[in-house]
Order: structure tokens, then C-alpha cells, then sequence
């Protein structure tokens, strides 16, 4: 930007010799007077900025006697100043690229910051996501273990009371064989009860 400053403060010298002093000094106070009103940043670049010397066709007119000499003159300032100019416009255009180069630079490493913050985020849910699965797949182990254990108890439970059932089922099974030792077959109930009245009233 200083050559955009010092284009700017050269231009001045495009008018008449008259008008060179008078417009270079405008300027200078209208920066004066409004420097305490720009950011406190650029106040400190106005303070750490080295500036050129004054131009030397500052304050170089001096009136001739024939005007046909103050015409070569002035034609030969006008000359120096398009040179100047187009010098200025140059290391101008040169800064503008290395600014150009210094933002795409900058931009790189921000979006090269951010890949990495990205790829960061993303191994970091990975691993948070590897460390929830692998805590589910724990609580599901326990879990089926737990499921596994209560199965066998109430297998055991149900053995056991098969196990019951079938004690008291042979128990009453054999009570009953006892009693039906004594049972009397259909066809010789008739002799049975003959025999036992008569043993009866034989006594």
C-alpha cells in the first residue's frame, strides 16, 4: 500500500506549478486532521511506516522570464511525472501480487487448519463411537450371561419340581398296587361274599 500512497501524493503534481504546492499541502493537513479518527491498527502502521524523501519536483517551480521557457519546463515535469507514474503504478501492481500471494497463503493454511480440525473432529467421534460400541457389546455379553443364568435356575427349579412330582406320583402309585392286592376279580366276588357270611355266622 505504500505505493498507492506515494501515487496518490504524486498525482498531485499532474495540475499546473501553481497548483502543486497548494494541492500537496491540502493533503498532507486533510491526513493530519483525520488521522486521529482512523483504528488504533492503523495509526500504528502510520507510526512503523517508513515513507520516501519528498518527491524533488515538490516545490521545484520557479517562474521564467519567457513563457516558451516555462512551457519546455513544464513539459519536462510533466514528462518526469508520467515516468513516475508508471514506475509507481508498477512497484504498485508488484505489491498487490505479493498481497494477493501473502491472502492465498493465508487462506491455505486456514483451510488446511480446518482439514485438520475436521479430521481431528472425525477421529475423535470415531473413537468415542468405537468406545460406545464396544461398552454396548459388554453390557450385552452381561446381559445374555445374566439371561443364560436365570434359564439355568429356573431349569433346576423345574427339574426339581419334575423330580417332586414324579416321587409322589411312583409314591401313590405303589400305595395304590398295595390296596389293589386286596381287590377281589368281579367273577369271584359272589363266592367272597358267600364265604364271608358264612365264616360269619359260623362263629
Amino acid at each position: 500500500m505504500a505505493a498507492c500512497r506515494r501515487l496518490l501524493r504524486s498525482q498531485s503534481l499532474a495540475g499546473t506549478p501553481s497548483r502543486i504546492s497548494n494541492s500537496f499541502v491540502a493533503k498532507t493537513l486533510r491526513s493530519t486532521s483525520t488521522s486521529t479518527t482512523l483504528p488504533s491498527h492503523h495509526n500504528d502502521h502510520e507510526r512503523n511506516h517508513e515513507y520516501r524523501q519528498p518527491n524533488r519536483l515538490v516545490n521545484s517551480w520557479k517562474p521564467a522570464k519567457d513563457p516558451k521557457e516555462s512551457q519546455a519546463r513544464l513539459a519536462q515535469l510533466r514528462r518526469e511525472y508520467a515516468k513516475q507514474v508508471k514506475e509507481l503504478r508498477k512497484e504498485y501492481s508488484h505489491e498487490m501480487q505479493l498481497q494477493m500471494m501473502e491472502k492465498q497463503r493465508k487462506d491455505e493454511a486456514k483451510r488446511e487448519a480446518l482439514r485438520i480440525a475436521r479430521e481431528e473432529r472425525k477421529a475423535s467421534k470415531a473413537a468415542a463411537a468405537e468406545a460406545r460400541a464396544a461398552e454396548r457389546k459388554v453390557s450385552e455379553e452381561e446381559f445374555r450371561q445374566t439371561l443364560l443364568k436365570e434359564r439355568a435356575e429356573k431349569l433346576e427349579n423345574w427339574r426339581m419340581k419334575e423330580k417332586l412330582r414324579e416321587q409322589k406320583k411312583a409314591e401313590g402309585d405303589d400305595m395304590l398296587r398295595r390296596k389293589s392286592s386286596m381287590w377281589v376279580d368281579e367273577p369271584d366276588l359272589e363266592k367272597t361274599i358267600v364265604d364271608a357270611i358264612v365264616n360269619t355266622t359260623g362263629r
